[in-house]
Parts: C-alpha cells; sequence; structure tokens
C-alpha cells in the first residue's frame, strides 16, 4: 500500500511549532488594502493559532496524528 499523501493546500497553509500547535496566516491582507486602516492592516500581518476545535481536522489533513 503506499503512503498517505498529505493535503497540499493544508501543507501551505500551516506550520506546526515546536511546541506542537499549528500557525497560521490571517486572511484579507491581499488587495483591496486602501479601505483598510493601518492598524487593520497590521494586526493582521501577524500570524497566528488555529483553534484549539479546528487543531484535529488541520492535523489530520497534514497527516501528523
Amino acid at each position: 500500500m503506499p503512503k498517505m499523501k498529505t493535503k497540499s493546500s493544508a501543507k501551505k497553509r500551516f506550520t506546526v511549532t515546536g511546541s506542537g500547535k499549528i500557525k497560521r496566516k490571517h486572511a484579507f491582507k491581499s488587495h483591496i488594502l486602501t479601505k483598510k486602516s493601518k492598524k487593520r492592516k497590521l494586526a493582521l500581518t501577524h500570524s497566528g493559532l488555529v483553534h484549539k476545535s479546528d487543531e484535529r481536522s488541520i492535523k489530520e489533513q497534514l497527516r501528523i496524528v
């Protein structure tokens, strides 16, 4: 039986930290930036962590579980 492949979309969007949490980037930072405030754009620049309720499904997509 061949190896299970990871979901390519998940592989591109998420990274796993050393402690096992999953890091993600914020949405709404790619275009139509003129109407967004500087404060809002700066906040969207920083990465965040995936919510605990979504962690399991993302780990399955990354084949970590």
